[in-house]
């Protein structure tokens, strides 16, 4: 039994034994450096002049479309790059990576930390790009010090919980192509029900009810409150209540699969 400075240990040298997986895959950081900075620029540029105009007014004040929009990237990129994590452990479960770690004198569980936290330096990476690029093109995050801080801890919160998700993902399905296959199924359709790029008033009355209560939506909602500065939705509480809510489900849940995964 490992001692908890043991495993503090034990998980540093997964993170460091992932940054150098990075550092030799590079196209590893796609996901949350080139494909967030196309989404700013596709949906500011090209559809932002006709999307704009449905968004309208926000509780009395008139936003500019790219500032309405970026919480919706942010969350968008932290949801995929979170949930990205049942991918690289699927591989590692594939390859027998995972047996050859069951052998060597370490904590088992620090293989799952030690993915997570990657995963949140890569979702740290992607909010740090998309707010450089999302200011060059007029992105004016006017919520202060203390707001944007709230808001990236909000965010990193959201990726944490989906990591876990992606744990249990990873170890329930048996192969990576299929994870792929099925995070695309889910993640894209959450991220376009939802008030990623239009308000979701705009929606049918029925497609609107689930857009408004689903955690994207609340989390991308806060997001766009604190990093703007206003009070409009409200969504402090319900969207904390559930990222602590997947993480109290998930974290369980994803060492749980993991373990029958790897002692079969």
């Amino acid at each position: 039994m490992r001692s908890f400075g043991g495993w503090l240990h034990d998980s540093w040298e997964m993170v460091l034994r992932n940054l150098i997986h990075i550092k030799r895959t590079p196209e590893l950081l796609l996901d949350v450096t080139l494909s967030p900075i196309m989404f700013v620029l596709l949906f500011n540029f090209v559809f932002g002049g006709a999307i704009g105009g449905i968004v309208g007014a926000q509780g009395g004040e008139e936003q500019d479309y790219i500032n309405y929009m970026m919480a919706g990237i942010f969350v968008q990129t932290i949801a995929f790059a979170g949930i990205y994590t049942s991918v690289l452990l699927a591989n590692d479960l594939q390859k027998g990576m995972i047996d050859r770690f069951r052998s060597l004198p370490m904590s088992q569980s620090a293989v799952l930390t030690g993915r997570t936290l990657t995963d949140l330096l890569r979702a740290m990476l992607a909010i740090a790009i998309m707010w450089i690029v999302g200011m060059l093109v007029g992105f004016r995050p006017e919520g202060g010090i203390a707001g944007n801080a709230a808001a990236i801890g909000l965010m990193l919160l959201f990726g944490f919980a989906l990591s876990w998700v992606g744990v249990a993902a990873g170890a329930l399905v048996r192969t990576p192509e299929a994870l792929q296959g099925i995070i695309f199924a889910v993640v894209f359709p959450l991220t376009f029900v939802s008030s990623a790029f239009v308000p979701t008033g705009s929606m049918p009355d029925w497609l609107a009810w689930f857009a408004d209560r689903q955690p994207m939506t609340l989390v991308m909602n806060e997001v766009r409150d604190l990093t703007l500065g206003i009070d409009i939705y409200s969504a402090e509480l319900s969207a904390t209540l559930w990222c602590v809510g997947i993480l109290a489900v998930a974290f369980p849940l994803g060492l749980w699969l993991y373990n029958r995964r790897t002692t079969q």
